[in-house]
């Protein structure tokens, strides 16, 4: 686990460097400078591109990492494995921009009534997409040759830099609209044609292929894999932008504006999932591809203890600072109605990112096929929940139909895991994360019934004491939190590290 929790370490600042500019971003410029209703054309633009670049891959990111390992081989630069990952899409693409171009028609009547403004951007999702693959394809190789930084720092800071950009020259009104939906392509094609000059950097990759070394058993498998990996998109990948797709078109753009910022906000819960799980799962497909099941089982156990952990406390910051994150937003009372969604998109955010890996290890097992009964069910019931509760409930419906279908999914794979393949991501310390967090709420709610009232009525610059007082009572939680998991022995990995560092400043255990 060492070079996963260092690389993933890595990541995840990376990634939190990311989050400091997407905040910026959302709560600062989006909401000061565009109407709700252009924020939810935003996130309906770039949602509908992540789909339609998921569909084109056709699996391409997975297979990367589940066949890898046969082609590993540095001194033949890997057999000309990379190009193999530059055709496929391609093809993809095709199929699925002709798919789109057919059903052009029913998509605008969808969206027509409700959400005329998408309507008038549609075409721009095609361009949009095709950077979109293939920035997931050049990051996806880089994750197996274990360079996972670089790809991260361009789609998490990079990437977030360029649209913030073109948000800023839309709100001094140097752009028009049509301006800055062209800066959000030009923005991806960046991202992608950084990543793949560093992928030529490392030396490792070639755009020949070695066509002798791919047997026909090999490229049956593959094909099959790849049949499979392009049905469980077409299921899989749809359902955690079906929310947004069901909102704009029955409630309207501002209502996924307001929905768009209330997911923003729990999707920050799987930061952490996004660094170890890209280092961890090529370990994965190697410890099964080798038959070590008991190696891919600890790693599941430690990968799942860890996002849990990781996770559950960034959870907890957000909320326990929700109301306050509100009062500082620019029209923060219009955001407002969406805190019950960030409280159930929370709970959803947070079972994904702890059981992920779980789905992780059976999509590398022979048994990979199993799963896409399981991805089936999890569009289905994702698809019928929306239909009954977004009319019924609204936003909140959305929301709470993206949690049940993640439930659902997460109950049967995980009992399919654990019967095919004896593996299991559970452990006795995921018990403690979960009692370590209920005793840190239960010390902020007695916090803010005590302390908080006192601190906030005394002085007459209200919200800039809310501010401090919201800061410190982190930090505090955010120490003990440390303190109690070092006291506790919940991760050794993390007992390990924080040994090192005392160590190094002279405290440590003698």
């Amino acid at each position: 686990m060492g070079i996963i929790i260092r690389q993933s370490i890595k990541g995840t600042l990376v990634n939190y460097l990311g989050v400091a500019v997407g905040f910026i971003t959302t709560f600062f410029v989006l909401t000061h400078y565009l109407t709700a209703e252009e924020v939810g054309l935003t996130r309906v633009l770039i949602d509908a591109a992540v789909l339609f670049s998921s569909f084109a891959q056709l699996g391409t990111s997975s297979s990367i990492i589940r066949f890898f390992p046969y082609f590993k081989d540095e001194e033949g630069k890997n057999h000309g494995f990379f190009f193999w990952t530059l055709i496929v899409p391609v093809v993809g693409f095709l199929i699925f921009l002709l798919v789109l171009l057919l059903f052009k028609q029913p998509i605008v009547n969808m969206f027509s009534e409700k959400s005329p403004l998408f309507v008038n951007y549609f075409r721009f999702v095609i361009p949009i997409s095709l950077f979109m693959l293939y920035e997931t394809v050049f990051e996806a190789n880089a994750n197996v040759l274990m360079r996972i930084v670089i790809p991260k720092m361009v789609r998490e800071v990079g990437v977030r830099v360029g649209l913030l950009a073109g948000y800023l020259l839309y709100g001094f009104h140097y752009i028009s609209l049509d301006g800055l939906v062209i800066s959000f392509c030009i923005t991806y094609f960046l991202a992608a044609l950084i990543d793949i000059l560093y992928l030529f950097s490392l030396q490792k990759i070639s755009l020949k292929p070695d066509l002798k070394f791919i047997t026909k058993p090999m490229l049956r498998d593959i094909a099959l894999y790849t049949l499979f990996l392009i049905l469980a998109a077409i299921a899989g990948n749809i359902t955690p932008l079906l929310s947004s797709f069901f909102v704009s078109a029955q409630m309207g753009l501002m209502y996924t504006g307001i929905f768009a910022i209330a997911n923003y906000i729990a999707t920050v819960i799987e930061i952490p999932n996004r660094s170890l799980n890209a280092i961890a799962n090529p370990k994965i497909s190697e410890a099964i591809k080798d038959q070590d099941f008991k190696k891919a089982e600890s790693l599941c156990k430690n990968v799942s203890l860890h996002l849990l952990l990781s996770s559950v406390i960034v959870f907890y910051i957000i909320w326990i600072n929700v109301d306050l994150m509100f009062q500082i937003l620019p029209n923060g009372d219009q955001y407002e109605a969406g805190k019950s969604v960030i409280l159930i998109l929370g709970f959803a955010r947070l079972s994904n990112s702890t059981f992920l890996v779980g789905a992780s290890a059976l999509n590398y097992s022979k048994y990979y096929y199993l799963s896409l009964v399981f991805t089936l069910l999890l569009t289905v019931s994702a698809v019928v929940l929306n239909v009954v509760l977004v009319p019924i409930m609204g936003m909140n419906g959305a929301a709470l139909a993206n949690f049940l279908s993640y439930f659902v999914y997460y109950l049967f794979l995980l009992i399919l895991l654990k019967w095919k393949l004896n593996i299991s991501v559970f452990s006795k310390n995921q018990l403690k994360v979960i009692a370590l967090v209920v005793v840190l709420y239960w010390i902020n709610f007695l916090w803010m019934k005590t302390l908080t009232p006192m601190v906030t009525h005394v002085h007459s610059h209200a919200m800039a004491v809310s501010i401090v007082e919201g800061v410190v009572r982190t930090c505090v939680m955010m120490a003990l939190c440390i303190f109690l998991t070092y006291i506790y022995r919940i991760s050794p990995e993390i007992n390990g590290l924080i040994d090192k560092t005392l160590a190094k400043v002279g405290v440590g255990r003698r």
